[in-house]
């Protein structure tokens, strides 16, 4: 064995390795594991195992671990489950330090603790790393090792990307297929019963090939290590994508029967997604074709898209489509405007996106000179030229030689792009990738590609501006998780909700509690016409499902009607505030996910919040800039610029709202599981919580200091 740089090497890059069920039995799996690891170039030691056979493919094989003439780093079980506890325990004896296993670790007549169980901890206790169970294996394609039971393509390209995935199948579908993506690893993680995602992660990250990690996800098992891994990855530059699977309530049931493990509110993924500059996307196309664009390691600079067209007709679909994805083109500067004009024939426009074909006559020497401007524009910050590309067609060739060349002289990520899926062009695709060049199939997925990657740099750039983050006062803090220890109740009422959010300098509107007709006429008189009334009824925390809010109340007349009636209903006790007048309404509110801690949510307030899906959420705390990107992020932010003659509402009032309310969560997270402010009323001058309700912890629970 060989002293490693990392704890996954005896795994991912074992110096020796054994084939326990290695076979020659045609089609088998373990046929097709000995046959992969033998006829790559693999430079390890390798020793099939099976007592069944002296020889297998030539090679000496040994009728078990106990009797290999060295010992291995890694051993590999390809065997069936009733098998898997002996064989692990051999590998464990022999001084294994990793293994693979591709079973499902089920057994039909099983006791307790199950056999994945049983598993686990003899690995753990050992040291050993795993990969699987109920996985595909591994492929590391730098060093040519190829550890799986299912037959892989002839050819997987190598290149930059770490392609980590919970699923056999999704392992397989970027891996086997395609000639445009180049990996240096492709784990099928299975159950993580040792090795979690987050694992392969921090090993690809410490790889001095990787340009970028993808991650089909169903679940994080091991929450602090899939967010340090993250932050390591923001830190090194190192673009993350995740096509997270389980959003809808029927598929994280189902990830539940697949891998034994729970989705997870994928509000709280949007939330640690938005911390950490992760691209999510949504299906498979989506994802390669942003990784497409991201293995080079090109960074999108400053400014927007560029495009060249050798069609009028692909220039306006894929203007439409850049307005519904939300790819601006980039305004270009009146140097590049004369400059282009030397270049187009009478009739075409120097303008972004660009149609260049004009005539036939020296078209490659003019799109070459086109495309060599646009991408020399301050303004743009990256580029593509969208034909659809076929083998052996002179002008898919000229376009081909012509991004190949202009590729070369900038250092702003460049692509092919088409606007159908279904082309003769593999062949061009081969030499594309040689060329370090992507080429996207579809023009939606070109968008999205390009969208991705102007917002993962917007997120790079936004994260070296360093904002100084909000300091609550400490015995604030601290009285309050006192006031919250000694709560009887599971939440606080109203109006203890407004002292808090008051208390820590969050502006609320004028109000209060009542107790009789009496405190209700002083009160009134006191804050003065309009009014509002609800009940402040010890359970009653969704107060108009029960009838019991009444607004605009304009004379003590209808006070004490509505009064009356609250008595009557809900009981004597009583809130009572001032009415505000117009503004946009607000939802503000934070929760505690039990794997990523507190999360902020801005919303469309009132009683949009349930009507509409327009919210953003954000890890706590956030600072000043980041409030400002989930505000500016929702629909409702063209209200608070004003409508129709109203005065723009106090944006900076609001961002101080959500700032304090996400630092309020984050640090009495141990005490306060859920925030909800609905509505902030954000006017000119202000932002007032109007309605507030914190939901503690852990009833009669103590809160740590």
């Amino acid at each position: 064995m060989t002293e490693t740089a990392h704890p996954l090497d005896p795994l991912l890059r074992p110096a020796s390795i054994a084939l326990v069920g290695a076979s020659d039995k045609p089609d088998s799996p373990g046929q097709v594991l000995a046959r992969m690891v033998f006829e790559s170039d693999y430079a390890g030691e390798v020793y099939p195992v099976n007592p069944r056979y002296r020889k297998i493919q030539g090679r000496t094989c040994y009728p078990g671990i106990e009797s290999l003439p060295a010992t291995v780093d890694h051993v590999v079980i390809a065997l069936g489950n009733p098998h898997l506890e002996s064989a692990l325990q051999a590998a464990i004896a022999h001084g294994a330090r990793a293994a693979t296993i591709y079973s499902s670790g089920i057994l039909a007549q099983d006791s307790e603790p199950r056999l994945g169980t049983r598993l686990a901890t003899m690995a753990k206790a050992a040291g050993i790393m795993i990969c699987g169970i109920n996985g595909m294996g591994f492929y590391n394609v730098k060093h040519n090792l190829y550890a799986g039971i299912f037959p892989r393509a002839a050819e997987i390209l190598g290149g930059g990307i770490s392609y980590i995935a919970q699923s056999g199948s999704a392992f397989t579908t970027l891996c086997h297929n395609g000639c445009r993506l180049g990996f240096n690893l492709c784990v099928s993680a299975g159950n993580e019963i040792v090795t979690t995602v987050a694992d392969y992660m921090d090993w690809s990250l410490e790889q001095p090939d990787t340009r970028v990690i993808g991650l089909f996800l169903e679940a994080v098992r091991d929450p602090a290590a899939f967010v340090a891994a993250l932050d390591k990855a923001e830190r090194k530059g190192i673009p993350v994508v995740i096509l997270k699977i389980g959003k809808s309530p029927l598929g994280a049931s189902m990830a539940v029967t697949h891998t034994g493990a729970l989705a997870g509110n994928h509000a709280a993924f949007e939330a640690l997604f938005r911390r950490y500059g992760v691209i999510e996307v949504n299906d498979f196309d989506e994802m390669a074709s942003i990784l497409m664009l991201l293995q080079s390691g090109r960074e999108a600079a400053d400014g927007d898209f560029a495009a060249v067209f050798e069609s009028g007709g692909f220039r306006e679909l894929i203007t439409d489509q850049a307005f519904a994805v939300g790819v601006d083109f980039a305004t270009l500067q009146e140097a590049t405007v004369q400059a282009l004009k030397q270049h187009l024939d009478p009739g075409l426009e120097a303008e972004n996106p660009l149609d260049a074909w004009g005539s036939h006559h020296r078209f490659e020497e003019r799109f070459e000179a086109c495309m060599d401007l646009l991408m020399q524009d301050p303004n743009v910050a990256a580029g593509a030229f969208i034909s659809n590309l076929r083998d052996g067609y002179y002008l898919s060739e000229a376009i081909f030689r012509v991004v190949e060349r202009v590729s070369k002289k900038t250092c702003k990520p460049i692509a092919l792009a088409t606007c159908y899926a279904d082309l003769a062009n593999a062949g061009i695709c081969r030499q594309a990738h040689t060329a370090r060049i992507p080429v996207i199939d579809g023009a939606r997925e070109t968008l999205h590609a390009f969208r991705h990657l102007f917002e993962y740099h917007r997120f790079r750039r936004s994260r070296s501006q360093s904002s100084e983050r909000l300091q609550l006062d400490p015995a604030t803090v601290s009285a309050w998780r006192q006031k919250i220890q000694s709560q009887a109740t599971t939440t606080l009422d109203e109006t203890g909700s407004l002292a808090l959010l008051q208390d820590f300098v969050l502006p609320v509107v004028e109000h209060r509690h009542v107790s009789s007709r009496s405190e209700l006429i002083a009160a009134a008189r006191t804050i003065g016409y309009p009014l509002v009334l609800k009940t402040a009824a010890s359970g009653v925390n969704h107060k108009s499902d029960s009838r019991g809010v009444f607004v605009n109340i304009d004379s003590e007349r209808i006070l004490l009607e509505r009064y009356d009636d609250l008595c009557a209903r809900l009981g004597p006790d009583a809130l009572v505030s001032r009415m505000i007048g117009d503004g946009v309404e607000i939802g503000l509110g934070t929760f505690n996910d039990p794997q990523f801690g507190p999360i902020v949510m801005v919303a469309a307030g009132g009683v949009l919040v349930e009507l509409l899906s327009d919210r953003a959420v954000a890890m706590c705390p956030v600072d000043a800039p980041e409030a400002e990107r989930m505000i500016g992020s929702l629909r409702a932010n063209r209200l608070l610029q004003g409508v129709r003659g109203k005065a723009p509402a106090n944006r900076a009032a609001l961002v101080d709202a959500v700032v304090r309310v996400s630092q309020i969560a984050f640090e009495l997270q141990d005490c306060i599981a859920e925030i909800d402010i609905n509505p902030v009323v954000v006017v000119e001058h202000t932002a007032l919580a109007v309605d507030a309700l914190i939901l503690r912890g852990k009833p009669g629970a103590p809160c740590s200091g």
